[in-house]
């Protein structure tokens, strides 16, 4: 006799196995932790083998379950994009969506991913700039989503989490203990008033000794210890570190992340790519737990 395997308790499972725990898997999925627990539980007795390994702080695999995700991935892959093709072909065009170039990973690819498995005929342009680059196009009406960090949140935006901003130097530099100190922002950052502004109140001389839009040219000044600069926490790159500074810097505040849709009224598509990415933030935010 056939036996059939439960989808939906195969999609709690592999947002489990992605995010760590019940808590972020149930916010992801928009569904109760007891109502996951109860799908794990189901899909474990009807396996009749342990999926989850959850003798540490976050929820493991164990080895079966390790080979029952690469199994579901194509199973729910190839199920949603049966349903998509047949069910959206009435969908069709192309959208841009707007990211700052820091804040793409990790989140947007896996928008991307699921956008194009709901909607395989809608086309997204993905447009990395600056978020004053990304507000200009915004407001001329070019951009249908945009995602923008800001110390502040205008009309008709949703901040969607807060990150803190750090300053950071080369490894090991020296660069954040000269006076005056020597910075190095791209032209339309909008980090750099704002923590201009902060050394002003804290009375310490600075002189920006960067001018250019190309964030290379930025990286390569700062990983060579000849300047320091500001990011948002978990965005610095692998040559870059964070300045461990003792107060000698002023301190910095939590930057918004925020999201600006045009009329969602239009209908469900702009809607739900919305969703994925409010989603995506949502589950980075949350911490794990079980």
């Amino acid at each position: 006799m056939s036996r059939n395997l439960d989808t939906t308790a195969l999609r709690s499972f592999v947002a489990v196995a992605d995010t760590g725990g019940v808590t972020r898997a149930a916010g992801l999925l928009n569904l109760t932790q007891s109502a996951v627990s109860m799908q794990l539980k189901r899909l474990e007795e009807s396996l009749n083998t342990a999926l989850l390994d959850r003798t540490g702080r976050t929820i493991g695999l164990t080895t079966q379950g390790e080979q029952l995700l690469s199994y579901a991935r194509r199973m729910l892959q190839l199920n949603d994009e049966v349903y998509g093709r047949l069910t959206a072909t009435e969908f069709e065009g192309e959208l841009k969506l707007g990211v700052p170039h820091d804040i793409v990973y990790p989140v947007i690819p896996a928008v991307l991913r699921a956008f194009a498995t709901s909607y395989p005929r809608v086309k997204v342009q993905l447009v990395s700039s600056f978020t004053r680059n990304l507000m200009d196009e915004f407001n001329r009406g070019d951009i249908d989503l945009m995602l923008t960090t800001e110390d502040s949140v205008g009309t008709g935006g949703e901040t969607l989490t807060q990150i803190p901003l750090i300053w950071v130097g080369a490894p090991g530099g020296q660069a954040w203990k000269q006076r005056p100190l020597r910075l190095a922002f791209e032209q339309r950052c909008i980090f750099r008033q704002f923590v201009q502004r902060r050394l002003d109140d804290a009375g310490i001389p600075w002189e920006m000794v960067v001018e250019s839009n190309s964030s290379r040219t930025i990286e390569a000044t700062v990983s060579a210890d000849l300047a320091v600069h500001t990011m948002l926490e978990g965005t610095e790159p692998r040559h870059f570190e964070q300045i461990n500074h003792g107060g000698a810097l002023p301190s910095l505040r939590k930057m918004n992340i925020n999201m600006y849709c045009a009329d969602l009224k239009d209908g469900p598509v702009l809607t739900d790519l919305a969703k994925l990415v409010r989603d995506g933030f949502y589950t980075m935010n949350m911490p794990a737990m079980a």
